[in-house]
């Protein structure tokens, strides 16, 4: 009863975190992705290229680009305008403006099960089989299974203005050109030098050292082991000698159609990543509204 009264007294103030219940304004953007799909690294590309003038860390990142179910109501109303936010839930339709970045749901799984382990959820012994098979039900986050919540935001939003899809892959390849597109979305001029900046500034090693020294403090890591990074190997396709064939098997068994579509073959460990998929090109540009 007195845990009940607590909470209603600081919901009242503004002092818990909204979630799905935030106040969604027209200008608000929202850099939304599935777990472990390059959400923090996104967010330090535009974190750097917004704010140009200090560099961002782990320790500023959550206030630059905050998370709704993270920072309190108070905090996100105060935030200037355009807010610009994380989120990994599915589609939401108050959500005009989305940066929507995807990942090969291999590599997404891999990620997700290193990430486990590092906060004590599974044990160093979990065998990656058991992990694929919870991965596949949606049972690994509170956000549902890969393909529901990608297949989502694809259903919903693949043909409206507003919204701008990113692979993860092509961020590591062409990481300046699909900023570009980013700050397009955000009314940014891409000014080469500024991007380029953003870029270096954004880089794995840089985000590497700023967890070993800012681990103790950041939200994501602060409560989790320290002999393992939250920024690991930053590359596609390690699944390829991770995941035993049989996992890769049932994933592309369950979410093949889905990961086609995005650019992602299908065919065992010879899989690859199309370069400039094809599948990506139905999704055109719009003026925003």
């Amino acid at each position: 009863m007195i845990r009940k009264l607590k909470y209603g007294i600081e919901y009242l103030l503004g002092r818990v975190a909204p979630g799905r219940n935030l106040v969604v304004w027209e200008d608000d953007v929202f850099v939304a992705s599935y777990p472990k799909s390059g959400n923090t690294w996104t967010r330090f590309l535009i974190a750097n290229l917004i704010q140009s003038h200090d560099p961002v860390t782990f320790l500023n990142i959550e206030k630059i680009i905050p998370d709704p179910d993270l920072q309190s109501r108070q905090f996100l109303q105060g935030c200037p305008r355009p807010r610009v936010m994380k989120s990994h839930h599915p589609f939401d339709p108050r959500y005009k403006r989305v940066v929507c970045i995807v990942r090969d749901p291999r590599d997404v799984a891999l990620s997700q099960y290193h990430f486990q382990i590092k906060r004590g959820v599974s044990g160093t012994d979990t065998p990656v089989e058991e992990f694929v098979t919870r991965f596949l039900a949606g049972e690994t986050c509170p956000y549902g299974s890969w393909a529901q919540n990608v297949g989502s935001w694809m259903v919903a939003r693949s043909r409206t203005p507003g919204f701008l899809l990113l692979r993860y892959e092509d961020l590591l390849r062409r990481a300046e050109t699909e900023l570009a597109r980013i700050a397009g979305l955000l009314g940014i001029p891409p000014d080469p030098e500024r991007l380029a900046r953003a870029v270096a500034q954004s880089s794995s090693d840089r985000m590497r050292k700023l967890e070993m020294a800012q681990a103790d403090q950041w939200t994501s890591t602060k409560e989790t082991r320290k002999d393992l990074l939250f920024v690991r190997t930053a590359t596609s396709g390690e699944w390829k000698s991770k995941l035993p064939p049989e996992a890769v098997e049932r994933m592309e068994e369950a979410w093949g159609p889905l990961m086609r579509l995005l650019g992602y073959s299908t065919t065992g460990v010879e899989a690859a990543i199309e370069p400039d998929a094809a599948p990506l090109d139905f999704l055109p540009e719009y003026p925003l509204r």
